[in-house]
C-alpha cells in the first residue's frame, strides 16, 4: 500500500467569475486510484462564499481524477460541490446544470495573460511596450521573453503527463499573452479538463511570482477604458455527430438561426465584462451582433476555410466566449442550442 496524495479541486462561490480552490488529503491504496475509489469530502463553504458561518460544510464530489507529475503520489482530482446532504448540488455548481452528450466534441482555445507586479510579463514599469505586431507566435526574447516560454513547457509536460488532451500552445497578440488548446468529447469531459489545465498552470506560476490574468480585458486605459490591445478569448470549436457525419447547408442555416435567436442566452454565459472585448475590433464581433462567415475571424461563428466545400460539415468555432468563461456553462449552452435544431 502506497500513500497517495489527492488534490482536491472545485470551483468557488465568488461572482462573477470563481476562482479554483484545493486542499490536500492524504489516503492509502494499492495502485493509482479510480474515481470509483475516491471519497467524498468537505470543506469550509463559509470562506468561499458557498455557506454562512452557522452551516458552514460542504461537500466535494471527485468527477475526474489526472495523475500529478509534481508530486511523488500525486493526484488531481476535479470536484463537483454539493450541498450537506450530498444529494443537491450546491447553487454554484455549474457541472450539474448543463447538459452533457459525449458525441458533442469541444476544442477550447484558452487564452491568457501572465501578470507580474500589476502589469503583463514584458510590459515596461508605469508604460507601455512597442505595438502588437511581432508578439503573436513570436521568437526571440524581446517578443516573449524567456520566463513565460519556460513556464508554458513545462504546463505542457504536466498536462500531458495527467492525460490531459493538451493539443498546443502559442504566444498570442499581445505582449504578455498567450494561449492553450484542450480537446475533449462531451461537455462535461472538456470542461473538466479545461479547468484542471487552468489549476496546473495557475499553481505551476507561484514559484515564479506570476500570476495568471483570466479576465478578457485587463489593459485599461483611465476611466476604465480599453486600449487598442486585443483581449483573451476562449474560442470554442464544437462538432456534433450530425455535424461531422452529415451536416448540409439546409441543417446548417437552422443552426445557425437558432444561434442568433439565443444570442442573450450564449452572451449571459460567455464570460463577464464581455462588452470590453466583443466591441467589432480586435477580431471580434460586437456583442450585441450576430454573424458568421467563411474563415472570418471577425464573425461571432467562423467556419473553417474547407467547411463549406466539405459540404458543411466538420465543425464550427464560436469566437463570443472569453477567457474568463466557465467552460461547463459554455459547453453546456452550445449543446443545448445544437440539440434544439431538428436533424430529420
Amino acid at each position: 500500500m502506497a500513500k497517495y496524495k489527492l488534490e482536491y479541486i472545485w470551483l468557488d462561490g465568488y461572482k462573477p467569475l470563481a476562482s479554483l480552490r484545493s486542499k490536500t488529503q492524504i489516503k492509502e491504496f494499492s495502485s493509482f486510484p479510480k474515481l470509483a475509489d475516491l471519497p467524498i469530502w468537505g470543506f469550509d463553504g463559509s470562506s468561499t462564499q458557498q455557506a454562512e458561518g452557522k452551516t458552514s460544510d460542504c461537500k466535494l464530489h471527485p468527477v475526474a481524477v489526472y495523475p500529478d507529475s509534481t508530486r511523488k503520489n500525486g493526484v488531481l482530482v476535479m470536484c463537483e460541490v454539493y450541498m450537506p446532504d450530498d444529494k443537491t448540488p450546491h447553487p454554484s455548481n455549474s457541472r450539474a446544470s448543463i447538459p452533457d452528450d459525449p458525441d458533442t466534441w469541444f476544442g477550447f482555445e484558452q487564452e491568457y495573460f501572465f501578470f507580474k507586479d500589476g502589469s503583463p510579463l514584458g510590459f515596461p514599469k508605469g508604460g507601455y511596450p512597442g505595438p502588437q505586431g511581432p508578439y503573436y507566435t513570436g521568437v526571440g526574447y524581446k517578443n516573449v521573453g524567456c520566463v513565460a516560454r519556460e513556464i508554458v513547457e513545462k504546463h505542457i509536460d504536466i498536462c500531458l503527463d495527467a492525460g490531459i488532451n493538451l493539443e498546443g500552445i502559442n504566444a498570442e497578440v499581445a505582449k504578455g499573452q498567450w494561449e492553450f488548446q484542450i480537446f475533449g468529447k462531451g461537455s462535461k469531459n472538456a470542461a473538466d479538463q479545461m479547468w484542471v489545465a487552468r489549476y496546473i498552470l495557475a499553481r505551476l506560476c507561484e514559484s515564479y511570482g506570476i500570476d495568471i490574468e483570466w479576465r478578457c480585458k485587463p489593459i485599461l486605459a483611465p476611466f476604465d477604458q480599453p486600449l487598442d490591445w486585443n483581449g483573451s478569448g476562449m474560442h470554442s470549436n464544437f462538432s456534433t455527430k450530425f455535424l461531422r457525419d452529415k451536416g448540409g447547408k439546409e441543417y446548417f442555416e437552422k443552426l445557425m438561426a437558432a444561434f442568433k435567436k439565443n444570442i442573450d442566452e450564449h452572451i449571459a454565459v460567455y464570460g463577464p465584462e464581455n462588452h470590453l472585448r466583443l466591441t467589432g475590433l480586435h477580431e471580434t464581433q460586437s456583442i450585441d451582433k450576430f454573424s458568421y462567415g467563411l474563415s472570418d475571424r471577425g464573425a461571432s461563428i467562423r467556419m473553417p476555410v474547407n467547411f463549406i466545400a466539405n459540404g458543411y460539415r466538420g465543425y464550427l468555432e464560436d469566437r463570443r466566449p472569453n477567457s474568463a468563461a466557465d467552460p461547463y456553462l459554455v459547453a453546456g449552452r452550445i449543446v443545448k442550442t445544437c440539440q434544439s435544431v431538428p436533424t430529420k
